[in-house]
């Protein structure tokens, strides 16, 4: 029997933090937004939702469209 190699997806997102010297809590997101580079983003967590996709790969790993299936 051929063996296949399988992507699973997982619906996540993961979050950053820095420092954001400003005169309130909107003009903070307004410059983080604005120039993201200029900040020291360090990782605060990965959240994992149950919506899981999976894929086929074929032989140069791309993956084959038409053997999706799942929930994302």
């Amino acid at each position: 029997m051929p063996t296949y190699t399988v992507r699973c997806r997982v619906d996540a997102y993961v979050d950053y933090l820095a420092e954001v010297e400003a005169d309130s809590p909107e003009e903070a997101a307004k410059l983080a937004n604005d120039d993201h580079a200029a900040y020291d983003w360090r990782p605060d967590g990965q959240q994992e939702f149950g919506a899981c996709l999976y894929l086929t790969l074929d032989a140069a790993g791309d993956e084959i469209a038409a053997t999706q299936v799942g929930d994302l």
